[in-house]
């Protein structure tokens, strides 16, 4: 029976494929310790699991996007799923840090099959419609952070650390069984074009000429780049400076989660409303500029009362709501031909953006305060505005005068 695109249920399909790779990375977080204690490894090396998957969500988009505009979504989200639920056995089955390191790679590989989310989205839709398609996509992907480490805490407390494995790979089935009967495909493929390293990168070599799909996909890396700032950072300065319990922090997480969703919301009720997308995007890049400088210019001056940064947390997060799926959006719109290898590009330096911008905060924390935070919140925000103002807007005023 083959699922209506226009249907809510196909929605609802594209948002759990596009929230898949998350679910590997959030369930697990409780799990660490006890795995490593049962592999004999302590818990900081069981971190690894977690760098090797994020490495194959990285890379893997690269090769997945290009085969889909090649051979179709349909293969490579079918394909991508058989590959999950094998990775997924193999970590349940793992007897030693390096097998299950290895079931990992195997494992970030399958779920990076997700990639062609949003090329389905703009094969399928166009203009509102199709924003309003990814701002539903992207609340789903925020639901995964708010429910999957209690889910995970829930799962190894009854079943033990393989038991979080067993539950994707049950889901992984699932998942395969209702696609294989009714996902429709949605490329329009040509068959005599050949599928080469040569075609890959001439491919990719097109999509970074394009000034305006070069323009939003950096706009959206470096916005990425701002989140996760504040998502490697919050727990150091909140926890760790600030004394905050952590079921305290669950809960502000989870309210910062939530605001992406509400961002993701209100961008899909304007756009339904006819509102221009540059409206919301410009109103999302000023409003995470706006409270990333001032929580920037209270760590500096050295005032940082709790409600106020915990708002300013929340303003950052709606904001990314109100600029993903723009900036997605934007950046499909002109090359629906090779629209896999544009969603892998900007998948890509996604990731490379919330290494980069983590790693930074990371290594640049002083341990008594939120400046490696802020202050890299501040320059990547800063950076996603001035990129949009300098490259996408006079770009897209030469595409529309010619």
């Amino acid at each position: 029976m083959r699922i209506d695109p226009a249907s809510r249920t196909f929605t609802v399909l594209l948002g759990v494929l596009a929230a898949l790779p998350a679910f590997g990375i959030d369930m697990i977080l409780p799990a660490l310790p006890a795995t490593g204690a049962s592999l004999g490894v302590p818990s900081s090396q069981v971190g690894l699991a977690m760098s090797v998957y994020l490495l194959s969500l990285g890379v893997a988009p690269l090769i997945c996007g290009p085969v889909s505009d090649r051979y179709g979504r349909r293969p490579v989200v079918l394909c991508g799923c058989a590959v999950l639920v094998a990775g997924s056995v193999g970590c349940a089955t793992a007897d030693s840090l390096p097998a299950l390191l290895a079931w990992r790679v195997v494992q970030g590989v399958g779920a990076a099959s997700t990639a062609p989310v949003m090329a389905i989205i703009r094969d399928l839709f166009e203009g509102p419609v199709a924003r309003a398609k990814i701002s539903y996509v992207v609340i789903a992907i925020n639901v995964v952070p708010m429910i999957a480490p209690t889910v995970g805490a829930e799962l190894l407390a009854i079943g033990g650390w393989r038991s979080l494995y067993l539950v994707l790979v049950a889901g992984g089935l699932v998942l395969l069984a209702v696609l294989s009967c009714g996902f429709p495909e949605s490329a329009k493929i040509e068959r005599s074009r050949r599928l080469t390293v040569f075609s890959v990168a001439r491919d990719y070599v097109r999509v970074m000429l394009h000034p305006v799909c070069r323009g939003y996909i950096l706009v959206n890396a470096a916005a990425t780049g701002a989140v996760f700032a504040y998502v490697a950072g919050s727990s150091l300065f909140l926890i760790t400076v600030k004394g905050m319990r952590p079921d305290q922090y669950g809960l502000i997480f989870g309210a910062t989660a939530i605001a992406v969703m509400g961002g993701a919301f209100l961008g899909g009720r304007a756009s339904a409303r006819g509102i221009p997308p540059g409206y919301v995007l410009t109103t999302g890049l000023a409003l995470l500029s706006l409270c990333s400088t001032l929580l920037l210019a209270m760590t500096l001056a050295g005032w940082m009362p709790i409600p106020v940064v915990i708002l300013l947390m929340i303003g950052a997060t709606l904001s990314f709501g109100l600029i993903a799926p723009n900036v997605t959006s934007g950046a499909m719109q002109p090359l629906p031909q090779i629209a896999g290898a544009v969603g892998g590009a900007a998948g890509f330096a996604q990731m490379i953006a919330a290494a980069s911008s983590s790693g930074l905060v990371a290594l640049l924390f002083d341990g008594h305060s939120a400046l490696s935070m802020s202050a890299m919140m501040a320059v990547f925000a800063c950076l996603a505005m001035t990129l949009y103002l300098c490259l996408v807007r006079p770009a897209e005023h030469v595409a529309l005068s010619v």
